[in-house]
């Protein structure tokens, strides 16, 4: 009989846990607005979500499809300098709009949205246009896709971006919203 222990094995060993993930909590408020109702979400980093429409549980279903790894916390508060800002845009948008935006897509989409940032308001560019100023390869669809994948109305503009023919194509918020917002810009 061996009675000649190892000295690490009276040791109890230490287990390294991986670090937590911290819990992605997003603050909303819904509220009505000139475009109907407006759903503004809030993480740590920034506003994450700005959606429209006309139902509160329908945009409160979009950002929980939009999140599904989210904690969605009903919390005016938390968003209420952000609503403020989107509201004085919508009324006089000239004046841009300046959130801080925790901007959540492929990097594709990121690419897309930045480059909307810069058509200045009044302005609009067709989806063909777009897709040359991102690069060679890139395609009309493809674009309109990522304007579409869009969570940040208003904040991230493509209601900028019309057909080559100059008409309105199709808008994730409505082609009416589109029309309002262009006659806003354009009128400021």
């Amino acid at each position: 009989m061996n009675l000649i222990l190892k000295m690490n094995a009276l040791r109890p060993r230490l287990r390294v846990k991986s670090p937590a993930t911290p819990a992605d909590i997003l603050s909303y408020a819904i509220t009505d607005c000139d475009l109907g109702k407006v759903l503004v979400a809030r993480s740590a980093k920034g506003v994450c979500a700005i959606l429209l429409g006309d139902d509160a549980e329908e945009l409160a279903a979009d950002l929980a499809a939009r999140f599904p790894k989210s904690t969605l916390v009903l919390g005016e508060e938390a968003v209420k300098g952000d609503v403020a800002e989107i509201l004085r845009y919508m009324a006089k948008p000239c004046g841009g709009l300046h959130l801080t935006l925790d901007m959540r897509g492929t990097p594709f989409q990121r690419r897309v949205w930045e480059k909307l940032l810069t058509i200045p308001a009044g302005q609009t560019v067709s989806y063909r246009d777009l897709a040359r100023w991102i690069s060679p390869l890139a395609s009309p669809r493809a674009v309109g896709n990522a304007c579409a994948a869009n969570p940040l109305a208003l904040a991230i503009p493509c209601h900028r971006v019309l057909r080559g023919t100059g008409e309105l194509a199709g808008y994730r918020w409505g082609i009416e919203r589109k029309r309002t917002l262009i006659e806003k810009e354009a009128s400021a």
